[in-house]
């Protein structure tokens, strides 16, 4: 197994270090690096996860790629395509890409089909799901009858927070809150139609997008397991938590320990760094059909 890339240190202006990528600027674009880190609970763990940056860039490609009428933020995908300054790190192979600069909507644009996770909680209390009422008698991993989009805050330390589409719309605008909630549920379909026909359920998952001279551009992950849960179609059933591809194993272990989810994290134990490396590939190998490119 390769180490893991924790941390980057490139002779460029570092614009922000987020939990798991580095952000570089470029000038006119941004060099994004995704890098091995792994957070739960909004707290970055450690060790990393060897390959995991390389594995959830490329998945995020293969999204970007496949949806192509969504304008996304990607420039460049391809190493040998980056200016010969970028090219002196070839650490950066795989894991890299050059995006475009814009005007970020500070919302997490969340599509949920099923019942898990926050949103099973809230429902176990007062029935309904970021306010929106449910049917009663759901379970865990129930499927809805119909995906619903549950925004929430962009905090740069500590939990997002859900919040009500009203208050979305109070923070951003009416028009961009309505146009933001009907693209993600369109992807979120889109994409949870082709991800089962390859044997894989989305349950939930979160998008970010940005503004460029008025225009909605998709911007960072697309659909990763950091970023959605995946839950495997031959093992699921309503009323249990199913195994996942994503790090849901990670936060499993972690509820285990008995940790109070705040920092400093217990340590991974080597195990589950290599299940969850495993996990990520899988993923990977399920919804392309092919190796990521290490």
């Amino acid at each position: 197994m390769s180490t893991a890339i924790n941390e980057t240190h490139l002779p460029f202006p570092l614009a922000r270090r987020g939990k798991v990528r580095d952000v570089y600027d470029l000038g006119e674009h941004y060099l994004f690096v995704a890098t091995d880190r792994i957070s739960a609970f909004d707290v970055v763990l450690s060790p990393g996860i060897p390959d995991k940056g390389k594995v959830l860039n490329q998945i995020s490609n293969f999204w970007f790629e496949r949806f192509r009428d969504v304008e996304n933020h990607l420039v460049e995908t391809d190493f040998a395509r980056f200016s010969e300054e970028v090219r002196k790190h070839p650490e950066l192979r795989g894991r890299s890409v050059i995006v475009k600069k814009c005007q970020v909507v500070p919302i997490e644009c969340v599509a949920r089909g099923y019942l898990v996770g926050s949103g099973l909680k809230e429902y176990q209390k007062s029935g309904t799901v970021c306010g929106i009422r449910l049917e009663p008698g759901l379970k865990t991993g129930s499927k809805l009858q119909t995906p619903i989009f549950t925004p929430a805050t962009k905090e740069e330390s500590g939990h997002d927070e859900n919040i009500s589409f009203e208050r979305m719309a109070d923070l951003v605008g009416a028009d961009l809150a309505g146009k933001l909630r009907d693209l993600t549920l369109s992807i979120y379909d889109q994409a949870a139609r082709y991800a089962l026909g390859r044997g894989i359920i989305i349950a939930d998952t979160k998008f970010e997008f940005g503004l460029l001279d008025g225009r909605i551009i998709w911007i960072d992950e697309a659909l990763t397991p950091d970023s959605s849960r995946f839950w495997p179609a031959s093992q699921y059933k309503v009323g249990e938590n199913p195994p996942s591809y994503d790090k849901q194993f990670v936060r499993d272990w972690l509820e285990s320990t008995g940790w109070d989810k705040n920092p400093p994290a217990p340590e991974l134990p080597e195990k589950v760094v290599s299940r969850t490396r495993e996990k990520y590939f899988e993923a990977f190998g399920e919804l392309t059909g092919h190796e990521p490119v290490l």
